[in-house]
């Protein structure tokens, strides 16, 4: 996309944050997220985009952007969840879950209430939980993620774990582009048949640059005196800010309340 994860975290204006206090607030908000109504969801969702593009000033178009990602997969399985089919001499028994149907031969395709209201609450449940998780990876690099976490007790094996896989989705990712950049030059996908070929000799290249680039990284390690942990440093000086803080603490037990005053009334 033009711009790292990376390079965003490390000039994001909540750099200056402690890394704690920023991963606190995004697991807080993630497990609430997690089991709120939707409409909380929708305000998790909301509220995060003012942090992430007011506060942080990440642009709002790189974080659409990054939204849209995720988000355009989960709406391609949509269909799957509220088109329904039966059998069109059995309609008495499913008529009350059609919204709008029509029969084809012996069948009956229709339009599923109860897979509406499970596909909307998929999908704002995946629109916050996401919101929290680019929170996190714009407003705080990996090498103080992976620190705090060992703070906590997080197991080295799942740390070091997290930073290889990190760094192999970057490379996969910026090498796939250069060889797609390549290959589009010379004009590779033009036919539908030169497309499959294009497409076979990408897989075929990046799975080759990978290997190359890992037995590198091995080589690179070894070479430096690796005992079987990676050691992070950071050398910046975070000050905590009580404005960012009381507006973390007061919005996220008003959502709490909402969530509480939401099922409290569902059950009366």
């Amino acid at each position: 996309m033009g711009h790292s994860l990376d390079a965003l975290a490390q000039t994001n204006g909540l750099r200056a944050l402690p890394p704690e206090q920023k991963l606190g607030f995004a697991a807080a908000l993630f497990f609430l997220a997690y089991g709120a109504p939707i409409p909380v969801q929708g305000l998790i969702a909301l509220w995060l985009f003012v942090w992430v593009v007011k506060y942080a000033q990440i642009p709002a178009s790189i974080y659409l952007r990054l939204l849209s990602l995720p988000l355009t997969f989960l709406l391609l399985g949509l269909p799957a969840w509220i088109i329904g089919a039966g059998r069109a001499d059995q309609l008495a028994t499913f008529r009350s879950d059609v919204l709008w149907g029509a029969p084809i031969g012996s069948f009956y395709l229709y339009l599923s209430q109860q897979g509406l209201e499970q596909s909307r609450g998929i999908f704002f449940r995946s629109l916050a939980l996401t919101s929290c998780l680019y929170f996190l990876l714009l407003t705080v690099p990996l090498g103080e993620i992976i620190l705090v976490l060992g703070r906590w007790g997080c197991p080295a094996l799942l740390t070091e774990l997290m930073t290889l896989m990190y760094r192999f989705i970057g490379v996969l990712g910026d090498t796939a582009s250069q060889l797609l950049a390549a290959q589009q030059s010379r004009l590779g996908y033009g036919t539908w048949r030169r497309s499959l070929g294009s497409f076979s000799l990408l897989a075929g290249r990046l799975l080759q640059r990978t290997l190359i680039n890992y037995r590198e990284i091995s080589l690179g390690l070894a070479s430096r005196g690796y005992t079987g942990e990676l050691k992070f440093w950071s050398r910046r000086r975070h000050q905590a800010s009580w404005r960012y803080g009381a507006e973390a603490v007061g919005g996220y037990l008003f959502l709490l309340a909402l969530t509480g005053w939401h099922y409290w009334a569902g059950s009366c």
